[in-house]
């Protein structure tokens, strides 16, 4: 029973040494110089806030070109221990630069030295790459004078070579090699000693031998942080400058308007943050450990990952190359039937052409005939032989190598497919795609365009996100509604809620993965569902003065001669008529939106909305917009002004002329229709490219806006005791274009008191 809890008791104290020994490894990483990767020996802290050995930085800015005068002097052993090769052990392996390099650099100027004068023009500023950010940092024109050391780093080192025994004994820095250990140290001397060393460099009788022994020690710090500009304890920290300041640096006009607290506070502020994140992360430590399985788990994938991306790159390749080889063997085929086909035919006449020597082949058989003496054998010999020889003769005469020689034709265009081969590489995600924002609008329904950058990898398809942004929630912003596999360039979001605002994005994928999102971009939707109707020419008068489009979605006013005539004519007392068109929708109850488009160009047109039965009543006959015994807006044509002043207006009209709206004073100049409200009553603004009129049929209210930016721009009462429908005015020449609905067109219909009836 004892000997099993000896074991148990031995095997606890050995897993919380190996925890402890772990622990003592990961910690060392912190404790090494990124340069010579060994522990931190009297480190410096750079701006960039990491931390270098200053005998490294010296020999960095060495290797760099500057000289040994950039480190901090007062922070060097002021004995002879302070040369480079007995200071440390590790700074003896180093080379130096050569003397006369350090010479030129010195005369070269930079920095503060004997010699140079303070303020010269053009001070060469002191650049040290910093090892662990891989950045050049600006160490100022001082260099290395101008960084404060780290005594806390130091302490920590201390202690874990202590706690470890890193290093054994402490060597005498005097000694000649091989030194002995060393068994005192010196603060004033800033080295470690034999007690030989130790008399020797610390003579009887003079001011060294008042120097107080301590023991050996690697480091020797200052018993409390000095400025490197005044040789002063710091006792402040800028916060601007985020840099510890001593009482001189702080009257300087270089810290004058900063916000310096003292040391004390920016330490009890920099502690507590400190303590209240660490004990954030221990206090969490199963999440680092759950992420640390999570990291572990992504490493394992990667590396099953890469290696089936090798595979699959290997096999790709290894299909190339079998592709090609099988495409190789088709092609010397070909030559080499090519080559068989035309070697037979020059055997054939080389052959031929060998039996035309004296005394052999067809030469020697005819000369053999020619010596027949019977005339009637020789007849029937010498016939099939003079062809054969007539033959002969004219390919003599007429001698040309039965086929070519060349192979020009097997010749083989490789540029286009060695520039595949060569550009031959990783497909790439695609890049963020860019909205067009001149295709882009919400109307009855949201459509949504863009496009690739030129240099983007293609997409195989999109995913389009959209949400509110109107909408207040608590738990924070809407979630992103997604639609996915969006092929071609463009989307319909259908039923968006009316009088919102919503945000889209888009991003592209292909067999690589998702790209990145496109800028997002805001669409107000319309402030009420949309009406759509056509327009309907029916009413009115001079319907040849009226030219009313194919899809009766756009009218022009087309004045002619008579109007001209009738302009000729004014003073005589000819008046200008009105030419209107009616919307083919009466609306009756709810509210309705829609918009339109006045050419800029248009002499006088006004837009908007009236009572269908005041419109078909007061413009069946050709009506007198100048005669003063008619005004539309009073309801009436007599002169009895004084009757239902306070009804509102069975009309209400926005006035465009000109490139310019006309705004009446008070919100009504705008609202009847002749617009005759005095001399500057009104004021005018720029033509939108589109106008949208929003009608409220319960509020009798009508608004006019611009469609593009939803801004109000006129807002009049309206008489709602009927059906009403859009309607618009022409005086002069001028043009109107309804906007397009987005989804699919209606049918065309008249709606009247709720009922719809096909046209």
């Amino acid at each position: 029973m004892a000997e099993g809890e000896d074991l148990q008791t031995f095997t606890s104290i050995m897993d919380a040494l190996v925890r402890i020994s772990t622990s003592m490894k990961n910690m060392e990483r912190e404790l090494l110089c990124p340069v010579c990767q060994e522990m931190y020996k009297q480190p410096l802290v750079l701006p960039c806030a990491h931390n270098v050995c200053q005998a490294c930085a010296r020999e960095v800015l060495g290797q760099q070109g500057y000289g040994t005068h950039t480190g901090d002097p007062s922070s060097e052993p002021t004995s002879p221990a302070s040369t480079p090769s007995t200071r440390s052990p590790r700074l003896g392996r180093r080379t130096l630069p050569k003397a006369d390099r350090l010479d030129r650099l010195l005369k070269s100027g930079f920095g503060t030295y004997p010699g140079r004068k303070r303020g010269a023009l053009h001070p060469q500023i002191v650049m040290f790459p910093c090892p662990a950010c891989q950045g050049d940092v600006e160490l100022g024109e001082r260099g290395l004078n101008g960084l404060f050391r780290n005594l806390t780093l130091e302490r920590v080192v201390e202690r874990y070579r202590q706690s470890v025994s890193v290093g054994g004994a402490i060597l005498c820095q005097l000694c000649k090699p091989p030194p002995l250990e060393a068994t005192k140290g010196c603060t004033e001397c800033r080295a470690t000693f034999c007690n030989e060393c130790f008399k020797l460099y610390h003579p009887w009788g003079t001011q060294k031998a008042q120097h107080e022994p301590t023991l050996p020690t690697l480091t020797f710090r200052p018993k409390g942080l000095m400025c490197p500009d005044h040789k002063e304890e710091v006792s402040h920290y800028c916060k601007t400058c985020q840099r510890l300041v001593c009482q001189l640096c702080r009257v300087r006009r270089t810290h004058s308007g900063h916000k310096i607290t003292p040391v004390l506070s920016a330490y009890q502020a920099l502690k507590e943050k400190l303590t209240k994140s660490l004990t954030y992360i221990l206090g969490n430590q199963d999440t680092v450990q759950t992420q640390i399985c999570e990291l572990e788990e992504t490493v394992r994938h990667t590396e099953v990952s890469g290696q089936q991306a090798k595979e699959e790159v290997a096999q790709l390749v290894r299909g190339l190359g079998a592709v090609l080889e099988e495409k190789r063997a088709t092609l010397l085929q070909a030559i080499d039937e090519c080559q068989q086909e035309r070697l037979a035919r020059l055997g054939a006449q080389l052959q031929e052409h060998r039996s035309l020597l004296d005394g052999s082949g067809l030469v020697g058989y005819a000369q053999e005939v020619l010596k027949e003496t019977d005339q009637p054998c020789f007849v029937q010999a010498a016939k099939q032989l003079h062809h054969r020889i007539a033959r002969a003769t004219e390919a003599l005469q007429n001698f040309h190598p039965a086929t070519s020689s060349s192979f020009r034709h097997c010749q083989l265009d490789v540029g286009r497919e060695m520039k595949l081969l060569t550009e031959l590489s990783f497909l790439r995600v695609p890049e963020a795609p860019v909205i067009d924002t001149q295709r882009t609008f919400a109307y009855d329904q949201i459509f949504l365009c863009w496009r690739l950058p030129p240099h983007s990898p293609p997409a195989w398809h999109y995913t389009v996100e959209f949400r509110r942004t109107d909408v207040p929630n608590p738990s924070g912003p809407a979630r992103w509604q997604r639609r996915e596999e969006v092929r071609g360039t463009s989307a319909l979001l259908e039923n968006p809620d009316p009088g919102s605002v919503y945000v889209l994005r888009v991003r592209g994928c292909n067999k690589a993965g998702y790209g990145e999102y496109s800028e997002d971009v805001h669409l107000h939707t319309p402030p009420a569902p949309v009406l759509h109707f056509f327009l309907d020419g029916r009413w009115g008068s001079s319907r040849e003065r009226l030219a009313i489009s194919k899809d009766q979605r756009a009218v022009r006013s087309i004045p002619g001669v008579p109007l001209l005539l009738a302009a000729e004519r004014l003073l005589t007392g000819c008046h200008l008529s009105v030419d209107i068109v009616l919307g083919d929708v009466a609306v009756t109850q709810g509210r309705s939106y829609w918009a339109c488009a006045v050419d800029p160009a248009s002499y006088l047109v006004k837009v908007g909305v009236g009572l269908e039965s005041k419109l078909q009543e007061n413009f069946q006959g050709a009506p007198d917009v100048v005669s003063p015994r008619y005004d539309p807006d009073s309801g009436h044509d007599s002169g009895a002004e004084d009757a239902t002043v306070e009804a509102s207006p069975p009309f209400a009209f926005l006035t465009i002329g000109m490139g310019k709206i006309l705004l009446g004073a008070g919100g009504s100049g705008g609202a009847g229709l002749t617009g005759r409200d005095g001399p500057g009553a009104g004021c005018t603004v720029p033509l939108p490219p589109r106008l949208g009129i929003c009608l409220d049929y319960e509020r009798g209210r009508v608004s006019f806006l611009d469609a593009v930016s939803f801004r109000g721009l006129l807002e009049c009462p309206l008489d709602c005791s009927g059906p009403v429908c859009p309607a618009f005015c022409f005086i002069g020449g001028g043009a109107v274009q309804l906007q397009e609905p987005v989804g699919i067109k209606p049918e065309r219909k008249v709606t009247i008191g709720g009922f719809s009836k096909l046209d």
